[in-house]
């Protein structure tokens, strides 16, 4: 309990209560405990870093040692061979490619609905409308690839001629005569990863959007501006952050996606530009179904383009940070 003293000039000084030194011991042993476990837990996930990056190296050295063609412009895979021989020239363009369909696809429908569900539609349909995002985001992953294969596939022939009339000028959606229309092509792959990583990209949107400070919507309105201009000036400067962060994690979805990308691409060791024509394999599918038959080598070799799916992986976050960085600073 702190006391007054009255000072010779009539002005009252208030004297601190007393210390307590036990207590004080305890709260110092305590914040020491909580920054020792802190730094540790923090160092734990460099450790872990490092030692995934070590084991990836040293297990595929061995394999490019014996390699016979350039590792990284190579499109071709038989590193059991006689000579050994591959690289990741078409794994690496294919998986670069079906990503990039997905998340040009699913990024701005997220958006779209978080910003439906947060600030237009009703409390009971909105709610709704969450929990079947939600739904979405717990479906397995196998479950998408038998979809796409025994029914988007099918259906995708019309859509794709349609591509090959009207923007077949573009390359990227002519449709060769001469391949066969089965549709398991790079462009199907990107539609069935779109709607795999739409749900987590809108639910950390949505999530991003409620956190919008109410007086800055209130600010925004009583400036007279309508809903989308409120969206515009309040609430997409300050998800900004949060959308970066979600797109990331949905492109990291995209990027290691293996079954649902196995069942639907027909393994072809190219790089084949037109992403409608079937054909095309990543590096995440060409592990799930090269590493049962690898050998030796094999399995190095496989190894080996984990390894680069890591550095590709660890490429686009570093990315995402600078971009975000650059973002508040500027803000």
């Amino acid at each position: 309990m702190s006391t007054t003293t009255v000072a010779p000039d009539g002005a009252g000084t208030e004297t601190p209560p007393p210390s307590n030194p036990n207590g004080d011991a305890k709260v110092r042993i305590g914040d020491r405990i909580f920054r020792g476990m802190s730094a540790t837990s923090s160092s734990l996930v460099l450790v872990m870093m490092a030692a995934i990056a070590f084991f990836l190296v040293t297990r595929a050295i061995g394999a490019l040692s014996v390699n016979e063609a350039n590792f990284l412009t190579y499109s071709q895979w038989s590193p059991d061979g006689d000579p050994s021989m591959f690289g990741i020239a078409a794994l690496a363009f294919h998986t670069l490619v079906t990503s990039i369909i997905a998340m040009v696809l699913a990024v701005p429908i997220a958006v779209g609905i978080a910003l439906f569900i947060t600030f237009y539609a009703p409390k009971k349909l909105a709610a709704t409308l969450a929990y079947l995002v939600d739904i979405l985001a717990a479906v397995p992953s196998i479950v998408y690839g038998l979809w796409g294969v025994f029914f988007l596939a099918p259906q995708m022939t019309g859509l794709t001629l349609w591509l090959d009339k009207y923007f077949g000028w573009t390359v990227i959606f002519a449709y060769r005569p001469e391949n066969i229309p089965n549709n398991k092509s790079d462009f199907t792959a990107g539609i069935v990863l779109a709607i795999m990583i739409l749900p987590i990209v809108a639910a950390l949107a949505r999530e991003v959007f409620n956190q919008v400070p109410r007086t800055n919507i209130e600010a925004a309105y009583a400036l007279g501006a309508t809903r989308w201009e409120m969206i515009r000036m309040a609430v997409l400067p300050f998800g900004r952050p949060g959308i970066v962060s979600a797109s990331i994690l949905g492109l990291g979805r995209a990027l290691g996606e293996t079954m649902a990308v196995a069942y639907i691409l027909s393994a072809a060791y190219d790089v084949n530009v037109h992403i409608t024509e079937s054909g095309g394999i990543t590096f995440a599918s060409n592990i799930a179904l090269k590493f049962g038959e690898a050998g030796d080598t094999g399995t190095g070799a496989l190894i080996a383009s984990g390894m680069v799916l890591f550095l590709i992986t660890l490429i686009v976050n570093s990315i995402a940070q600078a971009i975000l960085r650059r973002g508040m600073v500027k803000d």
